[in-house]
């Protein structure tokens, strides 16, 4: 029965895999189980590795330890004080006093410690009614600027024509505003006023003109061509010359606009060539010149002096006007201004003006009914 004990299928040599020699060196070696580790032993504490803690957005709460507040020292109290306290605590002369009070006698620095924070905020209160007084008064002062602003504009919107100036009986009433105090500003009221002279200078030589035609009309009788033209001159000049050159520059200077000063420019340009025109004194053109004064002067020496008089007039008048013309183109280049932006104010005035949008559209409507 021994042969049917054997395996018929098992190979001639025997092989276990756990006899190997490795695994007998593992298995063999002295491990401790579950059953043998203590947890509160001394030797597994000592060994045991912590856990390495990831770092991470939250972090654990620590709990600082409280700090009892200390008491301000006279240093700081000292600093705090100096924004309030009046200068005199703080001179040069009280130095010792303070070195006595930081570092001396410790009951004066208690008591001085204990009356310094009253000083201190009795201080701060009347440093703040200072502020709030003077708050005040700033306040005050801008509500009566805002009173005499709105008060200004309000007699500028109702303001009453007072050129030229007639008396209340006269039928005809002024017929301009002007004030140069109120609309022309500061800078340029100097030249406005020399301009405004210049024009009155103008009219007293065209009377003193129309006189000394009138001496020479009654010295000479075929002079009365002159003395005719000079009453002429007189009346159409004066008005023209008020209306032409000096309302445009005097609008130029009040409003700052471009094409006013084109055509004060253009104007008193040609007002220049008149002037000279005046001042040599062709016959027959009705003027008092250099000329006229001199060709009489054998015929009667008073006549002569006084149209030599009226002729130095129209000279000063020239050197005046050319001068006067030199300083306004200065300032003019000095505002910026330029000729495409008097064509933008032209161009935008012409459009505005109801008039002419009235004779537009009339001159519209005909030639579309004549078609």
């Amino acid at each position: 029965m021994s042969s049917f004990d054997t395996n018929p299928f098992a190979d001639p040599v025997d092989v276990n895999p756990f006899q190997d020699p490795s695994v007998t060196q593992l298995t063999s070696a002295p491990q401790g189980g579950l059953a043998e580790f203590n947890p509160f032993s001394e030797t597994n504490a000592a060994t045991t590795v912590p856990v390495t803690q990831h770092p991470g957005p939250s972090q654990p709460a620590v709990l600082q330890p409280s700090v009892e507040p200390t008491q301000p020292t006279p240093q700081l109290l000292l600093r705090q004080a100096s924004k309030f306290l009046p200068t005199r605590f703080l001179a040069v002369s009280e130095l010792s006093e303070r070195q006595m009070l930081l570092g001396g006698d410790s009951i004066l620095r208690d008591s001085y410690m204990r009356n310094l924070p009253k000083a201190v905020a009795s201080a701060a209160q009347a440093s703040l009614l200072r502020q709030q007084e003077e708050l005040d008064r700033k306040a005050a002062e801008l509500e009566r600027k805002e009173r005499e602003l709105q008060s200004t504009v309000t007699n500028l919107h109702m303001r009453e024509n007072n050129w030229p100036p007639l008396p209340v009986w006269c039928p005809v009433k002024p017929c301009f505003y002007q004030d140069f105090s109120t609309e022309i500003p500061a800078d340029y009221q100097r030249i406005c006023k020399m301009l405004y002279y210049l024009w009155m200078l103008h009219s007293v030589t065209l009377f003193l003109n129309l006189l000394a035609c009138l001496a020479w009309f009654l010295v000479d009788t075929s002079k009365g061509v002159d003395f005719g033209l000079s009453i002429l001159w007189f009346v159409i000049f004066t008005p023209c010359a008020f209306l032409c050159w000096y309302r445009p520059v005097y609008k130029a200077f009040r409003s700052d606009n471009s094409f006013s000063f084109f055509v004060f420019f253009f104007v008193f340009f040609c007002q220049i060539g008149i002037y000279i025109i005046q001042l040599i004194g062709i016959p027959s053109l009705g003027d008092s010149g250099w000329i006229a004064a001199l060709s009489i002067l054998k015929q009667d020496l008073a006549v002569s002096i006084i149209m030599m008089v009226v002729a130095g007039f129209f000279t000063l008048c020239a050197v005046l006007s050319l001068f006067l013309l030199k300083r306004v183109h200065s300032l003019y280049r000095r505002t910026g201004a330029s000729f495409q932006q008097a064509q933008e104010e032209f161009s935008q005035g012409i459009f505005s003006n109801r008039t002419f949008r009235s004779a537009a559209s009339s001159a519209a409507r005909g030639a579309f009914q004549g078609n």
